[in-house]
């Protein structure tokens, strides 16, 4: 079949997502200036600034939530009509609905719970993987943002299905503001979900040490406190410990006002023990912030040649010595990212991959 005269219809009620949403809203842009013809799943009103003026494009509202018993068993079969007419069905996540009856192609972006399963519950991860399975099964091929995440998906799918890497990048507000040139704040953000994978914890161990070794700076978290989970209540009560203002969180910002933070800030953190991409460190970059990264694999694949200072994963005492490092010594001067790597990763690399595989 010729993919310029395919009828593809995209899930996109991951739209407001972190990682899933950045990934599926850069994506459609590219989409939508093929010949294709593209019916979008989701919120016409989050989907608008998308398919405005454009013909080749219309949208199916549905706002069912994902991995729901209505979405495995009872999707609107009004829905279920007009996605079984195109040609395939894609899904920028694992989830699938039931009775989809055309091809099925799905982006799963990282395999974190049967790795990390202390991160849920032992019925939890059941669920988990019954999707992750189901997704395996179901989907033609497998799209992932990350070659670590590819050996993971393929160690658990016994490599029954393809998986192609195509890998998530950097939003376009973002790059718009790479040359605004900002004052520089005394701030240190940490910038992603609160869960545990996040090093979060190490984190703050390391904070507490270099205020005792005469730091001043600012901790920000991008992100609600009222995210954390009961099981969170030890970093709560180190942050409650510390003065009024000394860590502060954002909660829910715009993609503008993020740029804001990541721009004014002098080191961005990511102190992560597992990710399947792990964009903030290369926003950060891009708009001129030093950025110090746990040494996890995946990090080490995706920051290969780029200016950043790695810790090793999990050692609050080597992470605090990298912010002294970088902070006492003045080492927060903007990095200056070449072309080869500001044009490694791009939304555009990642449709046309996605579009020239699903032909």
């Amino acid at each position: 079949m010729n993919i310029a005269a395919m009828k593809i219809a995209v899930d996109c009620r991951h739209l407001d997502s972190s990682g899933i949403g950045v990934y599926i809203r850069g994506c459609l842009p590219f989409f939508l200036d093929t010949e294709n013809y593209f019916l979008l799943i989701g919120d016409p009103a989050k989907l608008e600034e998308f398919v405005s003026g454009r013909k080749n494009a219309e949208v199916l509202e549905c706002n069912l939530k994902p991995f729901s018993l209505r979405e495995l068993f009872f999707f609107p079969l009004n829905c279920l009509s007009k996605i079984n007419k195109c040609d395939l069905f894609y899904s920028p996540f694992f989830n699938i609905p039931g009775n989809i009856r055309v091809p099925v192609y799905t982006t799963i972006h990282d395999i974190i719970f049967p790795d990390m399963p202390e991160l849920v519950s032992p019925a939890g991860l059941a669920v988990r993987m019954g999707a992750y399975r189901r997704a395996f099964a179901k989907s033609r091929k497998i799209f992932t943002v990350s070659e670590f995440s590819k050996s993971r998906i393929e160690h658990y799918s016994r490599q029954k299905v393809p998986v192609i890497v195509t890998y998530s990048a950097i939003q376009h507000g973002i790059v718009r503001r790479q040359k605004t040139v900002t004052e520089k704040k005394n701030t240190i953000v940490f910038a992603g979900n609160i869960k545990k994978h996040k090093g979060l914890d190490c984190l703050l161990d390391a904070f507490l040490l270099a205020r005792a070794g005469g730091l001043s700076h600012q901790l920000v978290i991008i992100g609600s406190r009222d995210n954390f989970r009961s099981s969170d209540n030890a970093v709560l009560r180190k942050i409650d410990s510390l003065d009024p203002g000394v860590v502060t969180f954002t909660g829910f910002i715009s993609d503008e006002k993020l740029a804001d933070y990541l721009s004014r800030a002098a080191l961005l953190v990511q102190p992560s023990l597992y990710e399947g991409f792990g964009l903030p460190p290369l926003e950060a970059m891009v708009l001129g912030t030093h950025a110090l990264v746990s040494d996890i694999p995946v990090f080490r694949e995706i920051y290969d040649g780029f200016p950043v200072t790695f810790f090793n994963a999990g050692d609050s005492v080597d992470l605090k010595n990298k912010m002294i490092e970088i902070l006492f010594n003045k080492k927060t001067s903007s990095p200056l990212l070449p072309d080869e790597l500001l044009l490694k990763y791009t939304f555009e690399k990642t449709a046309k991959t996605i579009l020239r595989e699903l032909e």
